[in-house]
């Protein structure tokens, strides 16, 4: 079998996280996605560490665990485009490609000749993805973007943290670079929209994406509550704006989750915990009830789940089904037998530390399933042999390496 995007070459010139995400989930379906970086350096991510991947000598490698995060199935091949002969290989290249994947700053690549407007001349076929900050228009679109800057300019960070009055009250950012994984996806969507598009039409377009535009798009229920209502969304710590009880609880030895999501469910929650008369009290018999009296009934439930341990309740619950769980660490996690019997953890062939750890991609095709045929490259790992299906013989790449320019 060969993965569904095996017919597809992308040229990836990004780094750090969005952009690098977009590539990984192609590769992963199965493209021959090449990593362009530059010489002796690479991704900015092979150095944002510790963590760094360790030999089998217990060494530390030179590439950091957060570039083994987005570079995975990926041909490392090291270019300096800054000079004319390196843009020629990129041109060269460009000419057998299907997609490219950029964040420079908007009209950054112009310079070079490697902008979209150049490239289309040349390859018409071209599905060309920029990702910025901003994107190409508006009044902040040259302003450089990063994720941490955008949680807060998009509102995620105003409806993340604890609740004012609470302590440890304050803006919080997400635990993940969250915006920039978003990006990453609602990029590859693009993409394979384009790449669909072009089957009819036989042309390739130009797409813009904006760390921003992802942000705000993806904080869904809470944008409509404030656009229906004009009040802006609060931070509620682990709760549920539109939904009770939906949040963390007190066990005797820790914390649970409920995630009660209708009225039935907490029926059988209140049996459960040996208060049914709740299912009935008008101020939470609906769940609309229960959001105007959110704060009656969570210091009642505190006073319950603190009772018990948090495997005693979700054994209890789970067989009454009503959604709960744990609260795991990355240890538990990947300790946990439903991930275990999905194989979400991989091991990897690296050819410096023999394996590198992995975690699946969670995309399940049944016919042309995803592909892992290794872990992040080295820098540079596979330049000869890209240069060489290139056609570009033993001589001038050994005068290009000579010169810095791969």
């Amino acid at each position: 079998m060969v993965g569904a995007l095996s017919h597809i070459r992308v040229l990836d010139l990004s780094r750090i996280l969005a952009g690098p995400w977009v590539g990984q989930t192609l590769a992963d379906l199965g493209a021959d996605v090449i990593k362009v970086e530059r010489p002796s350096v690479g991704d900015d991510t092979r150095s944002w560490g510790p963590p760094f991947l360790r030999d089998k000598a217990g060494r530390e490698t030179a590439d950091a665990a957060y570039f083994l995060s987005a570079n995975r199935n990926k041909r490392s091949l090291t270019v300096d485009f800054t000079r004319p002969e390196g843009q020629a290989i990129v041109r060269q290249l460009v000419s057998t490609a299907d997609v490219l994947i950029e964040n420079f700053k908007v009209g950054g690549l112009a310079q070079y000749g490697l902008d979209y407007e150049t490239l289309q001349t040349a390859n018409s076929r071209l599905v060309y993805c920029s990702i910025t900050g901003f994107g190409q228009t508006g009044p902040y679109a040259r302003r450089p973007g990063y994720d941490f800057l955008i949680q807060g300019m998009g509102g995620l960070m105003s409806i993340t943290g604890a609740e004012d009055g609470e302590p440890g009250a304050g803006p919080q950012k997400v635990g993940v670079a969250l915006t920039d994984v978003l990006t990453g996806l609602y990029s590859t969507v693009a993409i394979l929209s384009a790449l669909a598009e072009r089957e009819k039409s036989g042309l390739g377009q130009r797409i813009d994406m904006a760390l921003l535009d992802v942000q705000i798009a993806a904080l869904a229920n809470q944008n409509m509550n404030y656009l229906t209502t004009g009040v802006p969304p609060r931070r509620m710590g682990n709760a549920h704006p539109n939904i009770v009880p939906y949040q963390d609880f007190p066990t005797s030895d820790g914390y649970m989750i409920l995630a009660v999501g209708n009225d039935n469910q907490f029926s059988k929650l209140c049996k459960a915990i040996g208060h049914p008369e709740w299912a009935e009290d008008h101020r939470f018999a609906t769940n609309s009830a229960r959001v105007q009296n959110r704060e009656e009934l969570i210091a009642l439930l505190n006073q319950t789940t603190v009772k018990r341990s948090t495997n005693d309740w979700v054994e209890r619950l789970e067989a009454v089904n009503v959604p709960c769980g744990p609260i795991n660490d990355l240890r538990q996690v990947f300790e946990d037998e439903q991930v275990k019997a999905r194989g979400l953890r991989l091991d990897l062939p690296h050819p410096t530390a023999g394996k590198a750890p992995s975690v699946a991609n969670p995309i399940r095709l049944s016919r042309t399933p995803i592909e892992y045929r290794g872990a992040a490259p080295t820098l540079g790992q596979h330049t000869e042999e890209v240069l060489l299906e290139l056609g570009i013989d033993t001589t001038y790449i050994e005068e290009l390496a000579t010169h810095g320019i791969i």
